[in-house]
């Protein structure tokens, strides 16, 4: 990958998890960004550092990862994902890597101490859900996984008037098509933990 086309994949992937209307995989990670522009950049050096170091799928894999985990996609600078983000990329590349493994011990954690219906109510405040994804208990992909077998984040955008929910909602929505799952394995994981409890 040469350095301005690494520049047109971070302007593409930042636009698809900061920009609600912008679709990665529907306009083919294209963006307006021109050679001069990328030339008068002084960052320029990062982009040429990372297309040495890593190929054509590992550079997208490296800034999803990136967007993904931080906390505020909008404030991620390359200058910060190149000199930090390599421990981003290397955790998400383990979680995704074992995905089902985490995802049963997630899904485990989840269901410990409660039913399968009170996990996705919301009488006080957020659902028990949601509290465990901010609480650092479970992962996006978790959430993501659960949205693709059950659907639940349809009911919880109309009833949750949340700005917490929104943005971890347009997170959901914008990393799921990058997540290529097998849904019937992940409901089947799904169902054993539930069932057993």
């Amino acid at each position: 990958m040469m350095p301005f086309d690494a520049y047109k994949s971070y302007l593409s992937l930042k636009n698809h998890f900061t920009k609600e209307k912008y679709d990665y995989h529907k306009y083919c990670g294209k963006s307006r960004a021109t050679v001069q522009s990328f030339y008068k950049r002084k960052d320029r050096f990062w982009f040429e550092k990372l297309s040495r170091n890593k190929n054509d799928k590992e550079v997208i894999d490296f800034f999803v990862s990136n967007f993904i985990t931080c906390t505020d996609p909008n404030k991620l600078w390359i200058g910060e994902m190149i000199r930090e983000g390599e421990n981003r990329y290397t955790e998400w590349k383990k979680r995704t890597q074992s995905l089902s493994y985490v995802f049963k011990e997630e899904i485990e954690i989840i269901f410990s101490d409660q039913d399968f219906d009170t996990v996705f109510v919301n009488k006080q405040g957020h659902p028990i859900l949601l509290k465990k994804y901010l609480g650092g208990d479970i992962s996006i992909e978790t959430l993501v996984i659960l949205d693709k077998i059950l659907g639940f984040k349809k009911n919880f955008d109309s009833e949750l008037q949340d700005p917490v929910w929104e943005s971890v909602s347009l997170r959901m929505k914008k990393y799921s098509p990058f997540l290529n799952i097998d849904v019937f394995r992940y409901k089947k994981i799904l169902k054993e933990v539930v069932l057993v409890k």
